[in-house]
């Protein structure tokens, strides 16, 4: 193992922690916000320019919000589920290695994702060519449809910058040095606003001036990430290019393939709602009020993301150094943080739930059914706090094939179908959809809290030896060893 500053870091993140369970609870929060601060500002930021560009367009015109909200909500939430969910094999493959002090196998890891995700990407960028077509397919609007169409090929630039910003914040992160993309983030969103307003004000480019920006600071989030790791920043994690990243890629996809699905299942969910909003009577005010709602559910989201993240490295790391009875610890530690939080979030949505809705559309039709949808938003925003941290636990552990199977029986079989007859079948409409989709969010989490609890967490750390004995390769410093 090498004498530098990952493995004094490693070694000291391995020495148990002895008195009250104050000082245990302390010292566990501290570990877990190292990773969970710099998760929670990168994504809030990185969603947060998606919201901004979703709030210059609506104030441009409502058939281009409508437009928006859709290929949003639709095609880049589909392709960003797939890519999020086949990079999640990256943060169980590199938080455990690390965890047992692999240190070089997870550069390799990261290449590995690359290659997968980039052909992934380019086999479902056809999404976004032909996007009017698909819209129409699936029965949408001819207006929002066409408007949708125009806007996905917008969209295809800043969607290639998920196959690095996705893979790369799991590599960071793994090794406690995701907070260079917390201060990249706040750039990002900071250069996003004026940018903006430069592109679609003040030249008069309109929405195309929205897109350009969105994909420009967006890559310059990748920039600087490339920067970081080809710089010599992670010189024990980072050897360079290698051909052995072409190697044992059959394994990797299977377990991508269990991830994506996992993590598809989850925000397709979300997407099927806006299809079944867009069928409404009048749907350019459903599409609108219910994306609006869901990207502020999305929003604080990032934050409940950011404790999934803590949730996977925490776990991972401790039964890559074969420590079950820390990953146990570690996990009421984080519930409890994380519910905490929520319950702030849950009152604050209900006390400004009408205003929310100015921030996006001055139309009163869309503002008041985005009112009445307050008291069910600030619901799944509680809710936000517990499922994702139990989803993170079970991706650390490497259990996405069990967390997928939860997804579709809780999300596909009970809230949609629960979703569509409130929807259509009572006066209820967009309200009726949106209960329905608390249901599936209140069945999975029951489901994923029987799962950690019935979890053999002494057996999870043999299987975690076994997949990183599976996947290793010598480092160069090994390989000279053996051959001298």
């Amino acid at each position: 193992m090498d004498n530098g500053l990952e493995t004094k870091l490693l070694r000291h993140e391995e020495e148990e922690v002895e008195g009250t369970l104050t000082e245990r609870v302390w010292t566990e929060s501290k570990k877990i916000w190292r990773v969970a601060l710099p998760g929670v500002i990168s994504r809030v930021c990185a969603f947060g320019t998606i919201v901004i560009t979703q709030s210059f367009v609506g104030h441009i015109s409502d058939i281009d919000l409508a437009g928006y909200a859709l290929v949003q909500t639709l095609s880049v939430r589909f392709v960003n589920g797939i890519l999020l969910g086949m990079s999640s094999a990256t943060e169980t493959l590199c938080g455990q290695a690390f965890g047992a002090g692999q240190h070089h196998m997870m550069g390799i890891y990261l290449q590995r994702s690359w290659i997968v995700d980039l052909i992934t990407l380019t086999i479902l960028l056809p999404i976004f060519v032909f996007g009017t077509q698909v819209y129409r397919l699936l029965g949408e609007d001819e207006a929002i449809a066409e408007s949708g169409g125009y806007l996905s090929l917008w969209f295809i630039p800043f969607v290639y910058n998920f196959v690095f910003s996705l893979t790369i914040q799991m590599f960071l992160q793994a090794q406690l040095k995701n907070m260079v993309i917390a201060w990249l983030s706040i750039f990002q969103f900071g250069i996003h606003i004026p940018l903006s307003w430069l592109l679609v004000y003040k030249l008069g480019f309109g929405v195309p001036g929205a897109m350009i920006a969105l994909s420009a600071s967006s890559w310059f989030l990748v920039i600087g990430e490339f920067i970081y790791i080809f710089g010599g920043w992670c010189p024990y994690s980072w050897k360079g290019f290698t051909v052995a990243a072409f190697k044992d890629l059959v394994p990797v996809v299977k377990l991508s393939i269990s991830s994506g699905v996992m993590v598809c299942l989850e925000l397709w969910y979300n997407a099927v709602l806006v299809l079944l909003a867009g069928y409404m009577a009048n749907a350019e005010v459903a599409i609108s009020a219910f994306s609006i709602c869901l990207n502020i559910n999305a929003w604080e989201f990032m934050i409940s993301l950011g404790f999934l993240g803590a949730a996977c490295v925490r776990i991972a790391n401790e039964l890559g150094r074969g420590n079950a009875k820390a990953a146990k610890f570690s996990i009421k530690v984080l519930l409890g943080t994380s519910i905490a939080i929520g319950t702030f979030f849950f009152v604050l949505c209900l006390v400004f739930g009408r205003k929310i809705a100015y921030l996006f559309t001055a139309d009163e039709r869309v503002a008041d059914t985005v009112s009445e949808l307050s008291v069910l938003l600030s619901f799944s925003v509680l809710l936000n706090s517990i499922y994702p941290v139990l989803s993170g636990v079970a991706v650390g552990a490497g259990m996405q094939g069990i967390v997928a199977v939860i997804n579709l029986v809780t999300y596909y079989l009970i809230g949609i179908p629960t979703g569509a007859l409130l929807g259509y079948l009572t006066d209820l409409q967009v309200k009726g959809i949106w209960i329905g989709m608390i249901g599936g969010i209140v069945t999975q989490t029951l489901a994923l809290m029987y799962l950690t609890w019935r979890t053999d967490w002494d057996d999870q750390v043999k299987k975690s030896l076994e997949r990183l004995n599976r996947f290793y390769v010598k480092s160069a410093d090994e390989a000279e060893e053996i051959s001298n």
